[in-house]
């Protein structure tokens, strides 16, 4: 499949919105360019229109007027999904039931007429690509969910798609199952270089996934980034507490410092500020002697995670803080702590958010 690359298409969506025919707003009008090659992913929560956004790449729905969908420089808005080159993989898997595992992967090839001999090869390429040999002459009530996720991928990007839509295809997993295909996923994704759009309320799978991100709320786009960029300079408080998690603290800064019930936390280059807010990622915060600090409170509780342990400490802000500290920390409910936090860690948002 390394010549694949070449069939990945660039993607705009020019003033795109929907309304629905019961007069709901499911999109506000949008704008997005997806490069050749992209992994683009959509994510927010339920309902925030990223479904919609993907229906209306596919050309499963239509946008409202005068809102287009080009792909590589020709407008695709009228054009029916059959004839727009697109890979499709849902949450449902949507896999024929009646047919062998080889059967689903060269379906599309077939209705297409690809010659019976270049199928086979195609699809035993692709059997290989995502590791389910063996698995060729299964029917799909046979197969695990994991497998049954690695045939649909197989089937959507068997008929080399210029882009590949995936709609939250990891959801029906169980966690760790979840995680280990992601990885894989994210290893094929890069291997086939087509253009992808991919639909997740997961931010684990949109950082780990995408060369960029959308973040989405009530039917908008907040925020566009790398996923870098978009978890350590969030544009606002939704996107700070959607993408992992954060503290976020009101307080108001005086000469240079965050001036809080537990003391004082310089901020990089700021000016005075009556009531800022602040963010602050719970692993940027260290665990020090409260001694050697002005900014110290009390652990109210320690929660161990494996890699790390989360700890809930008090004093330091009006609601507790959270602070992931490492696994080999000695410290228990109770005990007054002292927080170092770097400057430079600290992000201020819009106070309207």
């Amino acid at each position: 499949m390394s010549n694949s690359v070449r069939h990945g298409a660039a993607v705009c969506i020019d003033n795109c919105s929907k309304t629905f025919a019961d007069g709901t707003r499911a999109l506000e009008p949008a704008s997005l360019d997806i490069a050749r090659g992209e992994t683009m992913v959509l994510l927010g929560p339920s309902g925030c229109g990223k479904t919609t956004m993907l229906r209306i790449i596919a050309g499963l729905e239509a946008p409202d007027a005068p809102g287009r969908v080009v792909f590589d420089g020709k407008d695709m808005t009228a054009v029916p999904i059959e004839r727009r080159n697109v890979g499709m993989v849902f949450q449902s898997y949507a896999l024929f039931p009646n047919m062998s595992v080889a059967e689903n992967i060269g379906y599309g090839l077939k209705i297409r007429g690809v010659p019976k001999a270049e199928r086979a090869a195609r699809v035993a390429e692709l059997v290989e690509l995502t590791n389910i040999t063996g698995l060729e002459n299964r029917r799909i009530d046979q197969l695990s969910g994991g497998q049954r996720q690695r045939v649909a991928l197989a089937r959507a990007v068997a008929i080399r798609p210029g882009i590949l839509l995936l709609d939250e295809p990891l959801t029906a997993l169980d966690a760790a199952l979840r995680e280990r295909l992601r990885g894989e996923l994210n290893r094929l994704l890069r291997a086939l270089g087509i253009t992808t759009i991919y639909v997740t309320h997961d931010q684990a799978e949109a950082m780990e996934l995408g060369d960029r991100v959308v973040v989405m709320s009530k039917g908008r786009i907040v925020q566009i980034g790398a996923p870098r960029d978009i978890y350590f300079t969030p544009v606002n408080r939704f996107v700070a507490e959607f993408i992992g998690a954060a503290n976020i603290v009101e307080a108001p800064i005086e000469k240079g410092h965050l001036v809080l019930p537990g003391g004082l936390q310089p901020v990089d280059g700021v000016a005075d500020q009556a009531a800022a807010v602040a963010m602050i990622r719970p692993e940027t915060i260290g665990v020090v002697d409260p001694a050697s600090t002005s900014l110290a409170g009390i652990v109210e509780s320690v929660s161990f995670v494996g890699d790390r342990q989360r700890l809930a400490v008090s004093g330091i802000s009006t609601k507790p803080i959270t602070v992931d500290a490492p696994n080999t920390l000695a410290v228990k409910s109770g005990e007054r702590i002292g927080l170092s936090i770097a400057p430079g860690a600290i992000r201020l948002l819009p106070a309207d958010n």
